[in-house]
């Protein structure tokens, strides 16, 4: 799994379980979110310096799978990468698994456009940062 990256470690707390006693879907959601903030930083990119540019990214499509429940108590690894880089957005998938034994547990599939933070509205990707997408991208 080249250019797959660890993106974001922590546990299942019991506060996080439904009443079935595995977590929550909006937990899940909240797990892949935290975790898909570090794909910049994968690229060489620092969130301060995309911001600076007056970028930033929206979700345009997000999918989620669920393949096996994870407890309290179990620990989250989640692991993303790159699929696609376009013009005006990139595609990546992530996905969780409970660390100890590597079982995978969901998957996001998501696509972000690049934003104007002050036009508010899709822009297309600067050529340094489309380059440094690409050099991570599994594609």
């Amino acid at each position: 799994m080249e250019k797959w990256f660890d993106l974001y470690r922590a546990i299942v707390m019991p506060a996080q379980c439904d009443i079935y006693g595995h977590m929550n879907v909006r937990h899940y959601a909240a797990c892949f979110d935290d975790a898909g903030w570090h794909f910049p930083k994968m690229a060489g990119l620092s969130l301060e310096e995309i911001r600076a540019r007056g970028l930033g990214t929206v979700v345009a499509t997000l999918t989620m799978e669920f393949h096996h429940e994870i407890r309290a108590g179990q620990l989250v690894l989640i692991q993303g990468a790159l699929m696609r880089v376009g013009t005006k957005s990139f595609s990546h998938e992530m996905r969780l698994y409970e660390a100890d034994s590597m079982t995978h547990c969901a998957t996001q599939k998501t696509v972000e456009v690049c934003f104007d933070t002050a036009a508010r509205r899709g822009v297309a990707l600067p050529q340094d940062i489309k380059a440094k997408l690409q050099k991570i991208c599994v594609s």
